[in-house]
């Protein structure tokens, strides 16, 4: 039998996964991340995304929202606010929520490091993960906070009183 660790995933409603794995990955701020058994401690930032571990030999996903990954010993523990397994994702309905979030972001007029705006970038990510785990993914229009703000800062490079000149 192969070396395990103990993997758990919560979120406010309590546990949603609980299972010995061989190895599982996550998706960290920085990037992917894998942790085995006998991983050294850490604690990592995670961002919405898929989470894959092997148990029994057996690959499995699920989706996760942001949140935080602990690791100490043999234990890992994900820690939040979003989680779904393929079975409970009704692709009608995500895709409606990405299209909706879409359209309130193509229209977005306020602060673009405000906490609406974050929130509305959350929920087109979550959709958007949710979709990759059913395996439809949407078409690469998922906007990133670093993305908007570059943009924003080449306008105004560009037009410093926030007039553009004639055929821009």
């Amino acid at each position: 039998m192969a070396e395990t660790l103990d993997l758990e995933i919560v979120t406010p409603e309590g546990v949603k996964l609980a299972q010995a794995v061989e190895i599982f990955t996550a998706p960290g701020v920085d990037g992917e991340f894998g942790v085995m058994p006998r991983h050294q401690p850490m604690l990592a930032a995670l961002t919405a995304g898929i989470v894959t571990f092997t148990h029994s030999g057996m690959l499995e996903a699920v989706a996760i929202g942001a949140g935080f990954a602990e690791v100490t010993d043999d234990r890992a523990v994900v820690l939040t606010a979003h989680f779904t397994t393929k079975a409970d994702i009704d692709p009608v309905k995500v895709r409606l929520e990405l299209k909706e979030v879409d359209e309130a972001l193509d229209h977005y007029a306020g602060d673009p490091n405000g906490p609406e705006y974050g929130a509305l970038v959350a929920r087109e990510l979550w959709a958007a993960t949710q979709l990759e785990l059913y395996g439809d993914p949407p078409p690469a229009r998922v906007r990133s906070q670093n993305e908007i703000a570059l943009t924003q800062a080449e306008q105004y490079r560009a037009h410093p009183d926030g007039a553009p000149s004639e055929g821009v």
